[in-house]
């Protein structure tokens, strides 16, 4: 059995190569026109052998694993950021109602909080109450209107008035069938 090792490359051919090789006292092509010379090229082989094939295809497979594990880590970081916000949110509302618990333990507030919501009064002190137009008490948030925004009307002018009755002169409505002078009940039936 020989060595293959000190061969060389296997398979290759071309201009002055032959199928032994011409280096290793293989046959010489004869000297002559080839095909090269003659203008008739072989047609051109394709570039894509079946190892870029191969390469394609892992690389392939490899860029949709890593598309997809990309998209559910971007995914993961999103719904980690809304997290986040949710937990700032809920930090600051525990904050606020902490510090409304320290005002409640004030007894000036309280006692602010009782004459606001619930009207009371320190013993000897007066109170008023503020009605609307209906009678009905006003509660402490409401507002009261400016006056000089209610009253708000223009005057017109005396001439306006008197066209507007010149007009209606020279086109007076058409006149409503009249009612009924009497009212007779006995041509109803009493069934």
């Amino acid at each position: 059995m020989t060595d293959n090792r000190n061969r060389g490359p296997r398979g290759r051919t071309g201009p002055g190569r032959g199928r032994g090789g011409a280096g290793r006292g293989g046959a010489r092509p004869p000297a002559g026109p080839t095909a090269a010379d003659s203008g008739d090229e072989a047609p051109p082989r394709s570039r894509l052998t079946s190892r870029a094939a191969v390469l394609l295809l892992v690389v392939a497979v490899l860029m949709v694993s890593y598309a997809s594990s990309m998209k559910a880590f971007l995914e993961q970081r999103a719904h980690i950021n809304d997290l986040k916000v949710q937990i700032t949110e809920r930090e600051a509302n525990i904050d606020s109602l902490e510090a409304e618990k320290d005002r409640w333990l004030d007894p000036a507030f309280v006692e602010q909080q009782a004459r606001a919501r619930l009207g009371y009064v320190m013993p000897g002190e007066r109170t008023y109450l503020v009605l609307d137009e209906n009678g009905n008490a006003l509660q402490p948030q409401s507002d009261l209107d400016d006056p000089a925004e209610v009253l708000s009307t223009t005057p017109t002018p005396w001439w306006s008035d008197a066209w507007a009755s010149v007009e209606l002169a020279g086109h007076p409505p058409k006149a409503a069938r009249p009612p009924a002078a009497e009212i007779d009940g006995s041509n109803e039936n009493t069934g």
